[in-house]
């Protein structure tokens, strides 16, 4: 499947096509140390996010896996505050989303990550995947809202949550 990201339009947001050039505000964005208490980790420099980004940008080295990225762009306030990315295999796509501590608990995350899956669903994927910690109340909200529903299967301590669509 040959997929290219495009800008996603929501009430609030733009989702947009990640760049190298996000990466000095992005490390802005996810400088709290809290936002790494259940993925690991530590906050990256804007010279180790960019490198990232570069990395991001050049594609899967595998050529049936396809990496998608995109960058929340707040309309009102013209600054960007999250990420939403997928890794498509065939017709599955595994999720993942992060918004900086300044804007969760405002519905930010489900709104981009509804968005996501609708652009995912129209270009013919049907089973959207997302693993998230046990304990990390606010994702499994967000993953609820946007319609997946967790599942018994586990990886890294994870938990997979799953919503598969009719083809």
């Amino acid at each position: 499947m040959d997929l290219n990201p495009t800008t996603i339009h929501t009430p609030r947001l733009d989702l947009l096509p990640l760049r190298v050039d996000h990466a000095a505000e992005m490390a802005e964005v996810l400088s709290d140390p809290a936002l790494h208490t259940y993925i690991g980790g530590a906050p990256a420099s804007p010279e180790a996010l960019r490198t990232r980004y570069e990395r991001l940008a050049s594609g899967s080295p595998d050529p049936s896996v396809t990496w998608l990225n995109w960058v929340l762009h707040h309309r009102a306030d013209a600054h960007l505050l999250g990420t939403v990315q997928a890794t498509v295999t065939g017709r599955t796509a595994e999720i993942a989303w992060i918004t900086g501590t300044p804007w969760q608990g405002k519905g930010y995350a489900s709104e981009a990550v509804r968005a996501l899956i609708t652009w995912l669903t129209e270009h013919s994927v049907r089973t959207i995947t997302a693993h998230i910690h046990p304990a990390h109340r606010a994702s499994e909200s967000v993953a609820r809202a946007a319609g997946l529903q967790p599942t018994h299967e586990k990886q890294d301590g994870e938990r997979r949550w799953r919503l598969t669509l009719p083809d």
